[in-house]
């Protein structure tokens, strides 16, 4: 089983429009309203691909008891713990005949999320603690709402390795700084959360001073670039044979999903990263955060590039 932590856990809602004007009013063709947050995400994906997962993090208030709803209409365990406080909601507008430039454009939208509690949070805490030994590995992803520190990652991660459960973690700003210090097995930025969290050096460079702080791992997703893994290993690179077009919110949701997947399989750096860089495409594919396009997945996979 893996486990996924949410801790800014959100109601997703995506508007699919066509030719949207900025400045005027719009027609809506269609909307979708379902649970998400990042680890929420990646346990939608690790499902899809048949492995068991447990949704874990905060949710509180009506916006918080629709997650719990949604959640359980999707046959997605979970277990998140309550907070008096209401979880945020997030706003995607997908423009899907953008005419410049031509193809599909997202603006993504997110609410900073509750205030939580010190009482709130150590129950989150005492939670996990009770979990974890269950799971063979914690992907620990996402935003942090107010009230949490920015440390908090790193603590999470420190309390799965006591317990020999690897982790992942994906996040930004200070948790990203912080999230070495609890050694988890792999931390996945993007190349702009890198380039914040490690200024003035490549990609690689900063990969390499996440490592030297206490991560076993670094991968950076690059877009269309594809993936920079920096290892004990090694150094690798997942290079795409073609951009894929369509909303990319979701799409480092679905590339965590393929390194839980290998890290739990214990597969090779270059299937690993061959198949976390495939699902964050077919991700791309796909209309809202948490889905994935098989067709897609199973076109690009062999064509990726390992160096």
């Amino acid at each position: 089983m893996i486990l996924t932590v949410t801790l800014n856990a959100a109601l997703d809602v995506t508007y699919q429009v066509d030719d949207a004007d900025w400045d005027g009013v719009n027609r809506v063709r269609a909307v979708h309203r379902r649970a998400g947050g990042k680890g929420i995400n990646v346990a939608r994906v690790l499902a899809a691909c048949g492995q068991d997962v447990l949704v874990t993090g905060l949710a509180g208030g009506t916006t918080g008891e629709a997650i719990r709803a949604d959640l359980r209409a999707a046959d997605l365990p979970a277990a998140l713990t309550p907070i008096a406080a209401d979880s945020r909601t997030t706003l995607v507008v997908s423009d899907t005949r953008a005419a410049n430039p031509p193809g599909v454009r997202a603006a993504l939208f997110n609410e900073p999320g509750p205030e939580v509690t010190a009482a709130e949070l150590q129950r989150f805490l005492d939670d996990f603690t009770a979990r974890i030994a269950q799971a063979d590995a914690v992907v620990i992803s996402g935003s942090l709402p107010r009230g949490v520190p920015a440390d908090v990652y790193a603590s999470l991660a420190a309390l799965a390795r006591k317990q020999g459960v690897p982790a992942i973690v994906d996040a930004d700003g200070e948790p990203l700084r912080h999230a070495p210090e609890g050694r988890p097995a792999i931390v996945k930025p993007n190349a702009e959360e890198l380039a914040r969290a490690v200024p003035g050096g490549s990609p690689a460079e900063g990969a390499r001073a996440l490592r030297a702080r206490g991560a076993e791992a670094v991968v950076v997703s690059m877009g269309a670039g594809g993936l920079l893994a920096v290892t004990e290993e090694g150094e690798f690179r997942a290079r795409m044979p073609y951009p894929v077009e369509g909303n990319p919110t979701g799409a480092g949701d679905a590339l965590v999903a393929g390194l839980a997947l290998g890290l739990v399989g214990r597969t090779p750096w270059p299937e690993r990263l061959r198949r976390a860089a495939a699902l964050g495409g077919a991700a791309v594919a796909a209309p809202v955060a948490g889905d994935f396009d098989p067709d897609v997945y199973a076109g690009i996979h062999p064509q990726i590039v390992i160096t």
